[in-house]
């Protein structure tokens, strides 16, 4: 079972995933960065652009400058930049709307400036004139600002899926598809790696938070996510083949395309209802189990030795309690510290565990007390309970020098013809386990007897796991 020190609403990002992604912001911006820059200096140096891919000679200008003032604007506006750094990362914003504004334009003999009507201009400019948006309003959490950079990153997301969708079609030749009018690869390169950053930015304060939550919908939402983005791309690039192919006759083919779509989707909904029943067993355990010990806590003990009591009850075979609790852990964890306390504890956990069957319900309800719960008669509960304390014996005999730790134990077993309560059986087996230790300090040692009748319970006997487990012997 998983273990976890945060304490986080499922709401809120995970802190541990908002590490991982400000590092693969930071290479993504980086590369945006090299790639512009490359571009850049390809035009004046010819040597340069010799030895580089055509891509990025092939840049335009303006996007290079435009994609370089993003990723800039990006580096100065995060969230622990200093507040003089945010200024020049809103300037860098502003330059980047003026470019792809201006992208929009060409000289014109008879005009001082014209719109561009080739498609390559037109929808990279809109994707940087979004880009800017977005940077300018990157910090907004709350109000009208909030939901016009959550619009903008969702037209953004469509635009560049458009077109990298359109790259790759066109790449692949499939029917109805061209690579004319798509940006270079260079250009898109930069525009995916922006509009990736910008997502996970927003997702921090925005609309996507979701996808960054630490609670079973957010795992949810970034497990299934990558599924439903590609999967209607592979529809459609898996009935392009089909139909271009004529391996299947053409009248099949539309049928067999949407068949395989609705099994994909069907195993999906498989799996995703797994991964749910999973996490929801997850959540069990950390409800119903101790977390230093693994044994079940209070609750789990509860829950489960009842249902235990009544399958019994309803066989008619013998059902017992048996408490322990160690003694000298006080001085242990005064003398050794609380980290000896801790592994002593988890020893004396694995010792139950090995003693006790699987079917048993074993549990920790308070610092030191332990309790077990099962079917057993008046001969088995006591051969398990002097196997327990050979084996506490042997292994705590030389741990602790001066003062070396040992476990009292006393049980208590269901009479035949009672139909007791688990509240009465855990009282009775609390007085057992109370009356060997005072024997035990005495120094009058006395065989390990089972209480199978009602008994008188003294309150400040049971004032200890009164307090850890709500459990309080009858009146």
């Amino acid at each position: 079972m998983a273990k976890s020190n945060k304490s986080v609403s499922p709401n809120q990002p995970d802190p541990d995933l908002l590490r991982r992604l400000f590092f693969i912001r930071q290479v993504g911006l980086a590369l945006v960065v090299q790639l512009a820059a490359a571009a850049l200096c390809a035009r004046p140096f010819a040597a340069l652009s010799r030895i580089l891919p055509p891509s990025l000679t092939e840049m335009h200008i303006s996007f290079a400058l435009a994609a370089l003032f993003g990723a800039l604007s990006l580096f100065l506006s995060d969230a622990d930049r200093a507040s003089r750094w945010d200024f020049l990362g809103r300037a860098f914003a502003f330059l980047c709307a003026l470019i792809a504004i201006a992208s929009f334009f060409e000289p014109s003999p008879s005009h001082l400036l014209a719109l561009r009507n080739d498609g390559v201009h037109v929808f990279t400019g809109i994707a940087l004139l979004l880009i800017s948006i977005v940077l300018l309003l990157v910090r907004a959490a709350e109000g009208t600002a909030c939901r016009v950079a959550d619009i903008a990153v969702s037209c953004l997301h469509l635009v560049v899926l458009i077109l990298a969708s359109e790259y790759v079609f066109g790449s692949l030749q499939l029917p109805d598809s061209s690579l004319s009018g798509i940006p270079t690869p260079t250009t898109l390169a930069c525009l995916v790696l922006l509009t990736m950053v910008l997502l996970s930015r927003r997702a921090e304060i925005g609309l996507f938070r979701i996808f960054l939550g630490s609670g079973i919908g957010g795992r949810i939402a970034r497990w299934l996510s990558p599924f439903l983005l590609l999967l209607p791309f592979v529809r459609e690039a898996g009935r392009a083949r089909v139909l271009s192919s004529q391996i299947f006759p053409r009248m099949y083919a539309l049928g067999i395309i949407a068949s395989i779509a609705s099994v994909v989707a069907f195993a999906l909904l498989i799996i995703l209802v797994r991964r749910i029943n999973q996490m929801e067993m997850c959540i069990h355990d950390l409800t119903l189990r101790d977390e230093l010990t693994g044994l079940y806590n209070v609750r789990g003990f509860n829950l489960l030795a009842g249902q235990s009591l009544r399958l019994a009850q309803r066989a008619e075979v013998p059902f017992s309690v048996l408490f322990v609790d160690m003694d000298n852990l006080k001085r242990i964890n005064d003398e050794l510290g609380h980290s000896a306390g801790s592994a002593t504890l988890a020893e004396t956990a694995k010792l139950l565990t090995a003693t006790f069957r699987e079917a048993d319900v074993i549990a920790r309800v308070g610092g030191d007390e332990f309790v077990v719960a099962g079917q057993f008669n008046h001969e088995a509960v006591a051969a398990s309970a002097r196997r327990l304390q050979d084996l506490a014996a042997a292994r705590f005999s030389d741990a602790y020098g001066k003062f070396p730790l040992s476990l009292s134990v006393g049980y208590a077993t269901s009479a035949d013809n009672r139909f007791d309560s688990l509240r009465e059986l855990v009282a009775r087996a609390d007085q057992a386990m109370y009356d060997r230790k005072r024997r035990k300090k005495a120094g009058l040692p006395e065989p390990l007897r089972a209480m199978t009748g009602p008994a008188a319970v003294k309150p400040a006997e049971m004032e200890s796991f009164a307090q850890t487990a709500g459990i309080h012997a009858p009146s």
